[in-house]
């Protein structure tokens, strides 16, 4: 199978090592996939409140794109699977397919505007996160196989956050998810119980609101830190950059030290795979996880 990727803005920008490591993984991982050729920003779901045809049209237009150079013609083809990491373009795209299957009304308008730049809709596309391709398809029994340095005394809290799960329980339980956790422990890495695993991490509020994205924030991660977490794990740039760049505000916000190692969940899985922190971003990391270094020197 082939799979169209999908990177969205955040992983061409404040999220780039979520790509580096995205991408080494795959590739170490001899799963192949191709970067969805002139594709535009999903709208995130801020859009949705603007103009919600809109938002669907904008949304439409990647999965026309993902059709058209998978090569579906409307004729019985299979299904073409972008794979989209962001949790926002995750959720939005999927809530497009969705409600372009469900209400005819919106599809008749998408397509019409498609139509107008070149491009049709057949209905084809299927939405996945990385989490579920290498959970689902490609197997955590696979997965062992090509680990190199297991991640042993590593104690891991995995974050999913409000919108990889949420509305659409596609391949993890909604109220308490389990993939990342399994996918940990076949590392060798240790998952935690955190039972905040899903709460969100103020996504906007960190910038509008800044008092309560604060709050939300510190519960996060000071949680993790009581459960004697070494670092975070997540599938969010929004929620990665919330949880990491904010530490010392947070800090001085709460009068109590936060210093917590903020990882997506792909530089793990690469770090197992013995991939080189570089390649994987962990370079660009602001907080640190000291035994990383000792991880690379294991043979």
């Amino acid at each position: 199978m082939k799979y169209i990727y999908y990177p969205g803005c955040s992983l061409k920008s404040t999220g780039r090592p979520y790509e580096e490591s995205l991408l080494a993984v795959f590739k170490e991982l001899q799963i192949p996939m191709e970067e969805l050729h002139d594709w535009n920003c999903c709208g995130a779901t801020s859009y949705m409140s603007v103009d919600e045809l809109k938002a669907f049209g904008l949304a439409a237009r990647n999965l026309a794109l993902a059709e058209s150079q998978n090569g579906i013609n409307g004729n019985g083809d299979p299904d073409v699977h972008i794979v989209a990491p962001c949790s926002a373009c995750y959720l939005v795209l999927i809530k497009t397919e969705r409600y372009l299957k469900e209400y005819k009304n919106e599809r008749k308008a998408v397509i019409k505007g498609l139509k107008t730049i070149g491009l049709d809709y057949n209905g084809k596309a299927v939405i996945r996160h990385p989490v579920d391709v290498l959970f689902n398809d490609i197997g955590l029994e696979s997965i062992a196989k090509h680990i190199k340095k297991p991640l042993k005394g590593i104690k891991v809290a995995s974050y999913y956050g409000c919108q990889m799960i949420r509305p659409f329980e596609l391949f993890d339980p909604v109220h308490y998810p389990v993939t990342l956790d399994l996918l940990v422990d076949k590392l060798g890495a240790t998952p935690l119980d955190w039972p905040l695993k899903t709460r969100c991490c103020g996504g906007s509020l960190t910038g509008t609101l800044h008092e309560a994205g604060m709050r939300l924030n510190y519960r996060l991660l000071s949680e993790a830190k009581k459960r004697g977490a070494d670092m975070i794990i997540t599938t969010c740039p929004l929620c990665q950059f919330n949880l990491e760049c904010y530490q010392d505000r947070i800090s001085s916000y709460t009068g109590k030290k936060i210093e917590m190692p903020i990882l997506y969940f792909t530089q793990l899985v690469g770090l197992a795979l013995g991939i080189p922190e570089k390649k994987l971003g962990i370079h660009r990391s602001f907080i640190r996880f000291p035994n990383f270094q000792a991880l690379e020197m294991e043979v």
